[in-house]
């Protein structure tokens, strides 16, 4: 589990940065950036590395750092890796995204002042699964401005070791880490999740043909944690997945094999007492509890990607919440789904 997650913190995105045509006030025009972003970072952060490159062609004023891909602007507080794993079903390497200092549309993103916001969406985050796993979230609340500055530090810089130090202090282990974690083993609890519902019309075989997102109403994001009341039973990916979204279901199976323990879901949010008061962090909520559209039995769900891999149905569950979720202890899966068109004549 450990070399798993070290994979998880080294991961990196190639990034092909432009500028934007507007923005540039100088000829010949700046050649595009190119960087490695952590893919549990998120994309402000870059701020730093971008900001130097291309400050000598920026008009003048006020730098309100933002991003889109094909058009669509990008939503800082998802994390770099997932907004990879969701826009780019065939992985474009590297993956060419435009940056804007100037403009910003305030009318599709929440705001972003920087580094502050960002670390506060990811506290507000923690203070969520916090809720989640423990039902309140004293242990998030509690923690020393010490404490906080050292887990915020180790994330920025990529460095597990001084995230680990600092987040066993939180004590937000849901899953068994012994050796029966390997057959799948899981105690009960509830496990925090953040699901991206990619719906589509067209069918498609190879992911080169996907349909482009152009749009985030094509896309669902809500927590929809997983609730598991029994232990010592064998639970996969395909099990989760299938009480985490019975929409897309309907009585099938991805896999042969039939879950064999009972589960519920439950859907949480954060008190306003418990979640603090930050604007970002409150729009953020909202935001990631949109309801998925029920779906009839038709549909058909084409890729389910968690952190860049495109795991087996049969993998343990447990595996994958330990190995995979980010530091804020979400575990975010990306799913593509193929709906029917009802406007279909």
């Amino acid at each position: 589990m450990m070399e798993a997650q070290k994979y998880v913190w080294e991961g990196a995105i190639p990034l092909q940065i432009h500028l934007h045509e507007s923005e540039i006030t100088s000829l010949p025009p700046p050649s595009p950036a190119l960087i490695l972003a952590p893919r549990i970072g998120y994309l402000p952060l870059l701020l730093p590395l971008i900001k130097p490159y291309f400050s000598s062609t920026l008009p003048p004023g006020q730098d309100t750092i933002w991003f889109d891909y094909k058009g669509l602007p990008l939503k800082w507080y998802i994390p770099t890796g997932v907004l990879f794993d969701l826009l780019c079903a065939q992985p474009e390497r590297p993956w060419n995204l435009t940056v804007h200092f100037r403009g910003y549309p305030s009318n599709l993103l929440i705001p972003c002042e920087g580094e502050e916001s960002v670390k506060w969406s990811f506290i507000n985050s923690l203070k969520e699964a916090d809720y989640i796993i423990n039902g309140n979230c004293k242990n998030v609340m509690h923690m020393s401005q010490s404490d906080q500055v050292e887990l915020w530090h180790s994330v920025m810089d990529g460095n597990l070791e001084k995230y680990i130090r600092a987040s066993s202090k939180l004590k937000l282990g849901t899953v068994t880490t012994d050796e029966a974690d390997m057959v799948g083993q899981v105690k009960a609890g509830k496990i925090p999740v953040r699901l991206y519902v990619w719906s589509v019309n067209e069918d498609f075989e190879d992911l080169e043909d996907a349909p482009e997102v152009d749009n985030w109403d094509q896309i669902s994001y809500i927590n929809r944690p997983l609730e598991i009341h029994k232990q010592g039973k064998h639970f996969t990916l395909h099990d989760a997945l299938k009480n985490l979204l019975p929409e897309f279901f309907g009585g099938k199976s991805l896999i042969n094999d039939e879950p064999c323990i009972e589960e519920g879901e439950d859907v949480q949010k954060v008190s306003s007492e418990d979640a603090g008061s930050s604007t970002g962090a409150e729009e953020g909520k909202e935001i990631f509890n949109q309801p998925v559209e029920s779906c009839c039995n038709d549909a058909e769900i084409k890729l389910v990607r968690i952190q860049g891999i495109e795991p087996k149905m049969e993998i343990p569950f447990s595996w994958v919440v330990n190995s995979l979720k980010n530091p804020e202890h979400f575990l975010h899966i990306c799913v593509c789904v193929k709906v029917p068109n009802v406007n279909a004549a």
